[in-house]
């Protein structure tokens, strides 16, 4: 039995202690983040990052296989009873930025920084890991432990899941789970929402191809700067007037290049920019009307036009039964104060996405507000300012494990109440 929905949950219950646990593996999981933090690396090949994984794993009864294409890690557990897999996944890889946070652990390369807290999700995986493998005993199938390099933008889900991650178990995993840290949101506080939470991330580049001449004599010459500027309006308005408000889209050119100097009219100029959206059916709209306003644009003012669109990550969706089932999963091991239910979705993007494709799963996210600072002020993932309170991680710790402990070991959680399988 257990109490009240705003009680903490009474011991004898299935999620009893798993907070209190993940609290005492804190010095484990914060020595970890620090490490990755002080040595960040980028992109699809982390060497240095891997190898701290693996020795934060080293002991635990794991099958851990490394990736032939990337520097991914695949960590599988088995249960003390056959049954079927989930999967826990945290990413691995850091942003171009100069740290300026002034943190005793700062990074150590000039060029590189754990500005987006992938360095706590590594650090939360592997300890969920080591909460999970002195539980084994109590989980009916495996958990499949996902390290993924390569989010920020190098697909690295793609790679893993072309390399078998979904299959790492022997059956297909049935569920999948993962957290991302938030700078702007009180730290402990769980938030997530079921259906689409973050958006898809497409790029765009147009080329637009006149006639250069000399400035004081614009009539000689097709000047592609004037109908590049008309394309900025012409495609924000597209996005007004072709897009349904209850489906949205975001469309931000944000980069404008033409010429060298001040008395040339250039040959070409180029717009790059971002398209986000919150469905496929949108996404397949926009992406096709952007070459066409571009083309249709460019063509009366008397300039040739080349648009390319490059496909980016798709829109992340969370699966409504197991978006419901973490919502209640949280109320019962953090407290419900310490959950919320999303209103609205994010505009990121995020290569998760990838496997909620494949698996029904969800995405959470999880404040980590630093003490004593407003969210709504603090410094934003992303930031090379961003700092995150890592008192947050063991409430991931707790969630990451909890999820797989309600999916294999004790049936879903009903309104607070673990129901028996």
């Amino acid at each position: 039995m257990t109490g009240p929905a705003d009680l903490p949950t009474l011991p004898g219950t299935p999620f009893a202690g798993l907070l209190d646990d993940a609290r005492a593996l804190q010095g484990r999981t914060v020595a970890l983040r620090r490490a990755v933090h002080r040595r960040p690396e980028q992109g699809l090949h982390l060497p240095q990052t891997q190898a701290a994984i693996r020795e934060a794993l080293d002991g635990l009864p794991l099958e851990i296989t490394e990736g032939k294409a990337t520097t991914s890690l695949t960590a599988v557990l088995r249960g003390g009873r056959p049954g079927p897999a989930v999967l826990l996944r945290g990413d691995m890889d850091a942003l171009p930025l100069t740290e300026e946070t002034g943190l005793d652990f700062a990074s150590e390369d000039p060029e590189s920084m754990h500005a987006c807290g992938h360095d706590t999700h590594v650090a939360m995986l592997a300890s969920a890991a080591r909460l999970l493998a002195d539980r084994r005993d109590r989980l009916a199938g495996s958990v499949v432990f996902m390290f993924q390099p390569g989010e920020e933008g190098h697909h690295g889900a793609r790679f893993m899941i072309h390399e078998g991650v979904l299959d790492a178990a022997g059956p297909r995993v049935e569920r999948a789970f993962g957290v991302h840290i938030l700078a702007n949101a009180r730290s402990g506080l769980l938030q997530l929402r079921p259906g689409p939470l973050m958006a898809s991330a497409d790029s765009f580049t147009v080329r637009v191809t006149g006639k250069g001449g000399h400035g004081s004599a614009p009539q000689h010459t097709i000047d592609p700067v004037p109908a590049a500027a008309a394309m900025v309006g012409a495609l924000h308005t597209m996005i007004t007037r072709r897009v349904s408000v209850f489906d949205p889209a975001v469309l931000s050119v944000t980069r404008i290049q033409a010429g060298t100097t001040s008395n040339i009219i250039p040959e070409t100029a180029e717009l790059e920019g971002t398209i986000r959206t919150l469905s496929e059916q949108t996404r397949a709209l926009v992406r096709a009307e952007l070459p066409k306003v571009c083309e249709q644009v460019g063509a009366a003012y008397g300039c040739r036009v080349v648009a390319d669109v490059e496909p980016g990550y798709p829109v992340t969706v969370n699966d409504d039964r197991v978006a419901a089932e973490v919502l209640r999963l949280g109320a019962a091991v953090l407290g419900p104060g310490n959950v919320e239910l999303l209103a609205d979705p994010l505009m990121g993007a995020e290569d998760f996405s990838y496997v909620l494709q494949r698996v029904p799963g969800a995405y959470a996210f999880l404040g980590a507000c630093p003490p004593g600072v407003d969210p709504a002020e603090a410094a934003a993932n992303h930031s090379n300012r961003v700092v995150f309170d890592e008192d947050a991680m063991p409430s991931g710790v707790a969630m990451l494990a909890a999820f797989a402990l309600d999916a294999l070991g004790h049936g879903p959680v009903r309104d607070g109440l673990p129901s028996s399988r």
